[in-house]
């Protein structure tokens, strides 16, 4: 796939939501200090390397990071979403364009590619008491959300992965490895309920466990949030929508464990649901 952000305004692209500072989320693991630590110093001859930031840090990686086979990303999927973004194959109206700076002029495109897309994204947040995890207040729409919305699963990837250049096997994180007891395919009628469960996932550290089940409207056909119950258990149960034609929805288990750095994995379940 040839995916491009048209135009030359620079701010406009998706890739840059890997270094972008967004009010109201955190942004510690992109900040020099996290870097520093994690990333820089005392991670071997790799971590020294790795230069202070003299713009923005990073640049070329998300085209790198849907290749990583986490369980969520698919390279043959790019309008599924993944830790590179998420892109739609359409043709971008020019005067929907910003104009930067750069002096070069472009034109309207003359076919459809594929190109930056929209989510509608309200993050979790960790929760004291009662439930671990809870919806924030704040709800984010753009084509850096597709991106940045996994920023800190695939920043703490990258430490781990330093991690690895100099600890032992034993004194390093690994990801868990996500198990569902049913196919991550199936078809259900309208009204009809269903139950996902992975309680048979396991992690090679011998790490405790948590998983967070959501819907991912964007992906699939169909575009409403499909409401979910204790989505923070090791299983899942769903009510399929009324639906007037066959419409596919997705779901995603996220199931991260409790090592340094946590560590995240993925199943995403594709529903196609049918009238009833």
């Amino acid at each position: 796939f040839y995916i491009v952000s048209p135009g030359d305004n620079y701010g406009s692209s998706t890739w840059i939501g890997i270094n972008s500072f967004v009010k109201g989320i955190s942004n510690e693991k992109i900040s020099n200090t996290w870097l520093s630590e994690n990333i820089q110093q005392g991670h071997g001859p790799l971590g020294a390397e790795y230069a202070d930031v003299a713009y923005r840090m990073e640049g070329d990686t998300p085209s790198w990071l849907p290749l990583i086979p986490n369980g969520l990303n698919d390279p043959e999927h790019p309008q599924w979403g993944g830790w590179g973004g998420r892109y739609e194959l359409y043709k971008p109206e020019l005067a929907t364009l910003k104009k930067g700076d750069s002096g070069v002029p472009f034109e309207t495109e003359t076919r459809e590619i594929w190109t930056n897309a929209i989510d509608n994204y309200t993050p979790y947040r960790p929760n004291d008491f009662g439930r671990t995890i809870k919806s924030d207040t704040a709800t984010f729409t753009d084509n850096k959300v597709t991106l940045w919305r996994w920023r800190d699963d695939f920043q703490n990837d990258f430490a781990a992965r330093m991690d690895w250049c100099t600890k032992t096997f034993q004194e390093a994180n690994h990801p868990p490895v996500p198990v569902l007891s049913q196919p991550e395919e199936i078809m259900v009628k309208s009204g009809e309920g269903f139950g996902l469960n992975a309680s048979g996932s396991t992690d090679p550290d011998g790490d405790n466990l948590s998983y967070l089940w959501f819907s991912y409207p964007e992906a699939g056909s169909y575009k409403k949030m499909i409401i979910t119950t204790a989505e923070n258990s090791h299983s899942l149960y769903v009510v399929a929508p009324k639906v007037e034609e066959n419409e596919t929805a997705h779901i995603i288990l996220k199931v991260t464990d409790k090592g340094k750095p946590s560590l995240s994995r993925y199943k995403r379940i594709i529903v196609t649901i049918v009238p009833k």
